[in-house]
């Protein structure tokens, strides 16, 4: 008798864990009023610079969606002050169809071109080359598109 009790425990509990953890996912109404609003209250001056939200479809779905760019802010007289040798946040959110938008990524990177390859918009990230496993100084390059709410990783050179 306990063992399928066990066994319905946990076909609920796989049944319900994609849901609990999607519902940890914030919802944010603006991206952009989101991130200003943080580096607003973090830093005693900022400016932002013209790249830092970029709005375009990152998942093929029609909606537009946001990129930001930390690498275009100032703080406190430092530009870029998270930036590094791995390169600077970039932040990726995907608008839902009911409204709002999900930060899906957070990514250091040096820079990023979104370019169509294999019929779909995907991104080609350049990265610091540990990321492709390698030690010489060319940047790495990762593709990725968006499925959904996630990165999925098409190649790395």
């Amino acid at each position: 008798m306990k063992m399928p009790l066990i066994a319905f425990i946990q076909v609920i509990a796989l049944v319900l864990m994609p849901t609990l953890s999607k519902a940890q996912q914030q919802l944010v109404s603006d991206p952009e009023v989101y991130e200003k609003a943080h580096f607003q209250e973090s830093c005693k001056t900022v400016e932002f610079g013209p790249n830092f939200i970029k709005r375009f479809d990152i998942n093929n779905d029609g909606i537009t969606d946001v990129v930001s760019d930390s690498s275009e802010l100032t703080c406190d007289g430092v530009r870029g002050p998270a930036c590094n040798a791995d390169g600077c946040p970039h932040n990726f959110y995907v608008q839902v169809k009911e409204g709002g938008y999900i930060m899906i990524a957070t990514a250091q990177i040096y820079d990023y071109d979104f370019v169509q390859r294999f019929g779909n918009m995907v991104f080609v990230l350049k990265m610091h080359p540990r990321f492709c496993d390698r030690l010489d100084a060319n940047p790495c390059e990762m593709m990725v598109r968006v499925r959904g709410g996630r990165f999925v990783t098409i190649s790395k050179k």
